[in-house]
C-alpha cells in the first residue's frame, strides 16, 4: 500500500476535514448537527477544491458529513443585501470548479440536503443516498430562488420536475430522489457508512487516468451549456430578484422568525 494512503491531503479547516486514499479525496462538512454553510465555511470548501481539481492524479473527489443531516443550505443571514454577491461569488465558484474537473464527483447524503445542500449534493456526478435523506430547495419560501439548482436539476431529473421543485420549494424523501434521477443509489441506514467506504473502495481499485477520461468523454459536451445556464441564473437572481421587495421581505421575515407579508413586487 502506497505511503500516502490515509494521509490528509490538505490542511483542515474549521468546518471541514480533508483526507485521501488511494486516488479518492474525501472533504468532510463538519459544522454540525446541520452543517449550514456560511461564509468562512464555503470559503473553506472553495479553497479544498481548488486543491482537489488542481491535482490531476485524484480519480474522485467524495462528500461526507458529520452530524445528522448532510447540509440544511446556505446560511440565511448570507443572502442579505450586503453580503449576496459575496456569498453568491463564493458559492458558485465551487460549482464552477466542480463543473471542470474530470475527477469522478460524488455526494453520501445520510440526512437532509436542503437548499444550498441539495445543489451541492445535485451537482456531484454520483448521489449515494441514505433512505432517511430528504432533497428539496424551500429558496421561494424565504423569497428568493436557487441559481445552481434553476442550471442542474433540469439536466439531472427533467424540466419539469425540476420547475416544480424549485419553483414549489418541495421537498422529496429518498426514494422519491431515487425514482426521479436525483439519487444514483439508496442505501439502508444501517449499511449506509459502509456502502459508501465500499462505493470508494471500488473507485480505488480503478486506474484513475482512465476514470478521469471516461467521466471527460461523457459529460465534456454539457459542460460549456451548463455553465452558461448557471451564468443566466446568477444574473438573474442578482439582477432582477435583489431588487425585487418580495426578495428582502422573505429574508427579513425568515430572521425575524416571522410570516413574510407579500407585496407581490
Amino acid at each position: 500500500m502506497s505511503s500516502k494512503t490515509h494521509q490528509p491531503a490538505a490542511p483542515c479547516g474549521e468546518f471541514i476535514r480533508i483526507s485521501e486514499t488511494e486516488g479518492v479525496r474525501t472533504i468532510t462538512l463538519d459544522r454540525p448537527p446541520l452543517n449550514v454553510l456560511n461564509l468562512a465555511m464555503l470559503g473553506e470548501v472553495v479553497n479544498a477544491l481548488e486543491t482537489a481539481v488542481g491535482d490531476e492524479s485524484l480519480a474522485a473527489i467524495v462528500f461526507r458529513a458529520s452530524g445528522k443531516s448532510f447540509s440544511a443550505g446556505v446560511d440565511v443571514a448570507d443572502h442579505t443585501a450586503e453580503k449576496v454577491d459575496a456569498m453568491i461569488e463564493t458559492f458558485h465558484r465551487a460549482f464552477r470548479l466542480l463543473a471542470s474537473t474530470d475527477a469522478l464527483t460524488v455526494a453520501a447524503v445520510q440526512g437532509a440536503a436542503l437548499g444550498g445542500g441539495c445543489e451541492l449534493a445535485c451537482f456531484c456526478d454520483v448521489v449515494l443516498a441514505s433512505e432517511r435523506a430528504k432533497f428539496g430547495q424551500p429558496e421561494v419560501k424565504v423569497g428568493v430562488f436557487p441559481p445552481v439548482a434553476a442550471s442542474i436539476l433540469p439536466w439531472r431529473v427533467g424540466v419539469a420536475r425540476a420547475v416544480e421543485i424549485n419553483a414549489l420549494g418541495e421537498t422529496i424523501d429518498a426514494r422519491e430522489a431515487h425514482r426521479i434521477g436525483l439519487a444514483s443509489r439508496l442505501i439502508a441506514p444501517e449499511e449506509f457508512e459502509a456502502k459508501v467506504d465500499e462505493f470508494v473502495a471500488a473507485i480505488a481499485r480503478l486506474s484513475r487516468p482512465v476514470v478521469r477520461l471516461a467521466k471527460r468523454a461523457t459529460v465534456e459536451p454539457f459542460r460549456a451549456g451548463l455553465l452558461a445556464h448557471l451564468e443566466r441564473a446568477e444574473r438573474l437572481y442578482l439582477e432582477d430578484l435583489m431588487n425585487l421587495r418580495d426578495a428582502h421581505e422573505g429574508l427579513s421575515a425568515f430572521l425575524e422568525r416571522r410570516a413574510p407579508l407579500w407585496s407581490h413586487a
